[in-house]
């Protein structure tokens, strides 16, 4: 699809002129949309080229979150409104403003959908994997494995000084994810809005945030994140997570600026390792966040990476559990240990070749060889029979999980003033996934037939950012 081929024969003048400041280009798996203009404006410029998307989308969240959580997405979609909407209201009408914009445009496009359900969208990684863990035991008979439900998502590194080819920052970052979510993890969202800074970022049809997180802004900032696996906590009265990463990435002109908007009534939802970059200063940092703890690093000289553990003990102690930080049989222990392994082969060379060629490594440290498996940068959990499983109710310990990476974002100092990436949908070694022969080989997943989309070997993709 292209912006050319939208039908705006039934649109009001306001609408069509609206859509004439949009345009969606579909290139190698990604959709490269930019949106432009007031809120309302820009979510509708959304939500009107993104509809069939979303609407193929909540299709498979519908059935993928039943089966396998045993309660319905409307479920999280009612709550989701019920306790984000007055917060969202009180603390970021803007936002609130663009949700309804885009809630607007999917209903014009043929896709009728309220702000309460786009609210619930937004809202589904920590509803599903943050909040209900909480309250699991008020609906559940039987124990459920609450540490489990915070998923170990991306792998990720920033580096600058010595460590870069050219002194300056290179950032990478690849999405860990069940399959049947991130193959809608395709969209690169570039948006000009009124107030605030313009943003690149990858997302999914009708998010106001990035969540997988890869951003880029226009006050030189370049921000990646990845979760920290085994988290609980969650406090339903403060501000949900995607509100205050758009936020921050929206408004914040430099580094502890930033960390200042996404600590502003912290909830504990979607805990990360932050990883951010300001390319002006030439500065990079670490900024760790759980709701009862943080911890905050920062320097002009090195590297730091994410592998989903956190390094504070205190969050990692206190606030986790099941983390994997010492066994290099599960995947956060063997990243933490291939890392710096990666990262020292690299010192002085990091560029944007060398850090497609990082985020591409397959290197099992366990068994000291090229396997791509759960334990590997870049993650082929669908490949891995789990033979050296130590720990069960870790996150996807379980043979052939149709899971892993499903893409690879590299961005320079260059690069970056522009707003401009390469980036690779798919996953982040190139290789392919065949959906129908996956499921012939494991038929255990066949209950997500008609819902798991192949993913073909696709190129690194250059968006300049002009």
């Amino acid at each position: 699809m292209e912006t050319d081929d939208v039908d705006a024969s039934g649109l009001t003048s306001q609408e069509r002129g609206w859509l004439a400041k949009a345009h969606r280009n579909d290139i190698n798996g990604w959709i490269h949309l930019h949106i432009e203009g007031e809120p309302f404006e820009r979510g509708f410029q959304h939500g009107y080229l993104t509809a069939a998307e979303y609407a193929d989308a909540v299709r498979v969240y519908r059935q993928m979150t039943y089966i396998s959580m045993g309660v319905t997405y409307d479920f999280f979609v009612e709550n989701a409104a019920g306790y984000h909407l007055p917060i969202i209201g009180q603390v970021a009408p803007e936002l609130l403003e663009e949700m309804r914009g885009i809630a607007a445009g999917y209903t014009r496009a043929g896709v009728p959908t309220t702000i309460e359900e786009i609210v619930g969208w937004n809202a589904y990684e920590e509803m599903s994997g943050y909040w209900w863990p909480t309250v699991a035991a008020e609906y559940a008979s039987s124990s459920t494995s609450t540490g489990a439900m915070a998923k170990s998502h991306c792998s990720a590194f920033i580096a600058t000084g010595s460590a870069t080819r050219d002194g300056a920052i290179v950032l990478g970052h690849q999405s860990f994810t069940e399959f049947w979510n991130g193959q809608f993890m395709n969209v690169i969202l570039d948006i000009t809005p009124e107030s605030g800074q313009r943003m690149v970022m990858q997302t999914s049809p009708g998010w106001i945030a990035s969540m997988t997180d890869f951003w880029i802004t226009g006050a030189g900032l370049v921000v990646a994140e990845t979760t920290i696996v085994g988290y609980f906590g969650y406090d339903v009265t403060k501000v949900p997570e995607y509100v205050r990463a758009r936020k921050a990435c929206q408004y914040a002109q430099d580094i502890d600026s930033w960390v200042q908007f996404l600590d502003a009534g912290n909830n504990g939802g979607y805990a990360n390792m932050w990883l951010i970059g300001d390319i002006r200063r030439n500065e990079i940092a670490r900024y760790e966040q759980g709701l009862r703890y943080q911890s905050f690093n920062k320097k002009k000289d090195g590297w730091y990476f994410g592998d989903n553990v956190a390094e504070d003990p205190r969050i990692r102690n206190l606030e986790c559990s099941d983390t994997g930080y010492n066994d290099i049989r599960q995947q956060t222990g063997a990243r933490r240990t291939r890392w710096p392994q990666l990262l020292a082969q690299h010192a002085g060379a990091i560029d944007l070749a060398a850090g497609q060629s990082i985020l591409a490594d397959d290197f099992d440290v366990y068994l000291m060889c090229a396997n791509p498996s759960s334990r590997t940068i870049c993650a082929h959990y669908d490949a891995d029979p789990m033979f050296y499983v130590s720990d069960p109710n870790a996150v996807w310990n379980i043979p052939y999980f149709p899971g892993g990476s499903v893409d690879g974002k590299v961005t320079s100092a260059a690069l970056a003033k522009t707003l401009g990436l390469s980036a690779r949908f798919g996953r982040a070694d190139g290789a392919r996934f065949d959906a129908e022969e996956f499921l012939k080989q494991h038929p255990q997943w066949s209950w997500q037939q008609g819902y798991l989309k192949s993913r073909p070997s696709q190129p690194w993709t250059v968006f300049d950012g002009h």
